[in-house]
């Protein structure tokens, strides 16, 4: 039995699809971010990081890189547990009071990552509540798809931000317990759920509702909560989950929730029970991140003005922007080998790294180059961006859209 010709085989067809992945291996400089160094082919090479979900450059701040060096120092490196045997750190007992403040909640519960707060949280849930059915937008992430998967319960897939299916499923559901899972930003067109709407039903056929804001918090909102605190919804969410990955530049999950519903999940979920906690020196830099933020909307402004002006910059350039209202900048090549060949010369002969994206992560024909402007980008990156746009689309024959002359 030839078992390496099984992967063998798996990863050709991958490749002969145009879906296996390539890592770029990048040395990323604190106190100089987006730029970055490339360790390509040719040895190191100075590059702008265009693709990065560290939002607001959090990741250099010194308050939060402080935080973490001094933690593991007087704490060291590891939790030296789980929560429940040695691990419950002081350190992430105070960023869950932080989180929990954040969103306005009783309680709020820190995993290892977004993708396992997600994957466990949902699947625990639903299989604490009877006959649950569980209610779930067609463009949710695969972290959510797999908790909805691992809950063993029984699901309906409603399409994406349509509220009239919405309303369908939920009437159709009757009087049984349900559970509506989506996301706020959506993070690969970057389009926004219409949050009250969703609550508006929740409350009118007995559901109970579960926020994803990983792409969110730290950048909307007065205090950095996300789009429900921007919406003035948060009051109407039951649980809200997010990240401490992105815009708060650390690493880790978290919900946050009634007092009932976090400790149903500290008691039950094997995904929080079974694994080491978070170090206590990532806590710490984590909660001094959403500390920062909370009360400074200097990064969130600066965000703003940057994204528009790459929104604005790239259209005048005849590129195809996808319009959003949101941070993301999404440009549409279509095709996989194209959206491949364009990052590689990006990268190879610009030093500007911009991630592809295809399937599966898009539908095949929607692949894209997905720019994320943070506030540290300046206006002569941005037009770096653009020139190097425009030669990469003209190199690889790729439409410029025209441009349209003023009236």
């Amino acid at each position: 039995m030839d078992y390496q010709n099984f992967f063998a085989t798996a990863l050709e067809r991958l490749k002969s699809e145009r879906r296996y992945r390539v890592f770029a291996d990048i040395e990323r400089l604190a106190g100089r971010f987006p730029d970055a160094v490339w360790h390509g082919p040719a040895g190191p090479k100075p590059i702008t990081v265009w693709c990065s979900n560290d939002y607001l450059g959090m990741g250099q701040n010194r308050d939060v890189t402080r935080a973490m060096v001094e933690t593991a120092w007087r704490l060291g490196t590891g939790a030296g547990g789980t929560r429940n045997i040695s691990g419950n750190s002081h350190a992430i007992v105070d960023l869950e009071t932080e989180l929990a403040d954040l969103h306005r909640k009783q309680a709020a519960l820190v995993f290892t990552s977004g993708y396992v707060s997600n994957q466990t949280g949902i699947s625990t849930l639903a299989k604490l509540i009877p006959d649950c059915l569980i209610v779930s937008d067609a463009l949710n992430h695969n972290s959510m798809i797999e908790g909805v998967r691992q809950s063993g319960c029984e699901k309906v897939i409603f399409r994406h931000n349509d509220l009239a299916h919405l309303e369908e499923v939920l009437v159709a559901a009757g009087g049984r317990p349900k559970l509506i899972a989506f996301e706020s930003i959506y993070s690969m067109d970057g389009d926004v759920s219409p949050i009250h709407a969703i609550c508006d039903l929740a409350g009118r056929y007995g559901a109970m509702t579960y926020l994803d804001e990983v792409h969110a918090v730290g950048m909307y909102g007065p205090r950095g909560a996300g789009i429900a605190e921007r919406d003035g919804a948060m009051d109407r969410i039951d649980v809200v989950e997010g990240t401490l990955g992105k815009a708060f530049g650390v690493m880790g999950g978290y919900i946050a929730a009634s007092g009932a519903v976090v400790d149903a999940v500290r008691s039950f979920a094997p995904g929080f029970i079974f694994t080491t906690a978070l170090p206590p020196a990532v806590a710490a830099a984590a909660a001094a991140s959403v500390r920062h933020l909370k009360s400074s909307s200097v990064e969130r402004e600066r965000q703003q003005r940057q994204v528009a002006r790459v929104k604005s910059v790239l259209s005048d350039a005849g590129l195809p922007v996808l319009e959003t209202e949101t941070h993301i900048v999404p440009v549409m090549v279509g095709d996989a080998e194209a959206c491949k060949a364009a990052s590689d010369r990006l990268l190879e002969k610009h030093g500007i790294y911009i991630q592809p994206i295809n399937y599966p992560t898009v539908p095949r024909g929607a692949e894209r180059l997905r720019i994320t402007p943070t506030p540290l980008h300046t206006d002569a990156h941005v037009e770096a961006l653009a020139r190097a746009l425009t030669e990469v689309w003209t190199a690889l024959g790729l439409t410029l859209q025209p441009k349209v002359a003023a009236a």
